[in-house]
């Protein structure tokens, strides 16, 4: 049953996108992010960004040319996917929901 306090905590009218991760759900999520490897290049992506662009488009089912120009470059998102459904980039989350695992 709805109860006020659940609809307020699944209330996702304030993002910018209804797949936008909120700031208490990446305070989980940040902590589950593998850090950059060491010795190579610092990370440039924003992973939050990345994530949310994830998130959108499993949530709307759009193509790929239709992600929105204010989350990271399609390409990006795109091999950051395929990382997370292949096992490399070890991120739980993502592979439950793209995979149905």
């Amino acid at each position: 049953m709805w109860t006020p306090e659940h609809r307020l905590a699944a209330d996702r009218s304030g993002l910018r996108y209804p797949s936008d991760l909120t700031d208490a759900e990446w305070a989980i999520v940040e902590a589950m992010i593998p850090p950059a490897r060491h010795g190579g290049r610092k990370r440039s992506v924003n992973v939050r960004e990345v994530l949310n662009g994830i998130f959108y488009i499993l949530w709307t089912g759009c193509q790929w040319k239709a992600l929105p120009k204010d989350l990271p470059p399609k390409s990006t998102v795109h091999d950051y996917l395929e990382l997370c459904t292949a096992g490399a980039f070890n991120f739980g989350p993502v592979r439950i929901i793209a995979l149905g695992v």
